[in-house]
């Protein structure tokens, strides 16, 4: 059974760091690649950074670009999303997302296919 569960997420001052955590099960994780995105009410879901099948390339939103980095731990069915420098306009909820395939040149939301409940981080300004 495909399972994605997030964690780490939390209240923080602007400018802090925070570690954002996925576990997932092994189907759900092996020979596929993996993102997070993150989600404001009344805003369209946005992809904020994608690690390919096994970790060679990652794809960052031009918001997050030099502040986000995107890691897999493929032994342990992990991925990681490491956030510095947090902006308010970085407050959302974060989910974790499986992708049908291992790599792809561009991503969407409709080419993942498995999804986590989500985890909120807040930054305060």
């Amino acid at each position: 059974q495909e399972r994605l569960v997030e964690s780490g997420g939390g209240l923080v001052q602007a400018g802090d760091s925070l570690t954002l955590s996925c576990a997932a099960s092994e189907d759900t994780f092996t020979n596929y690649a993996m993102a997070w995105f993150r989600r404001v009410p009344g805003k369209e879901r946005e992809l904020v950074a994608v690690i390919d099948w096994p970790g060679d390339r990652a794809l960052y939103a031009n918001s997050v670009k030099g502040r986000f980095t995107i890691s897999r731990d493929n032994a342990k069915n992990t991925v990681t999303l490491q956030m510095n420098s947090l902006k308010s306009e970085d407050t959302a909820v974060y989910d974790c997302a499986a992708a049908y395939y291992s790599s792809s040149s561009s991503y969407t939301a409709t080419d993942f296919r498995s999804w986590g409940q989500g985890t909120q981080v807040t930054v305060s300004s």
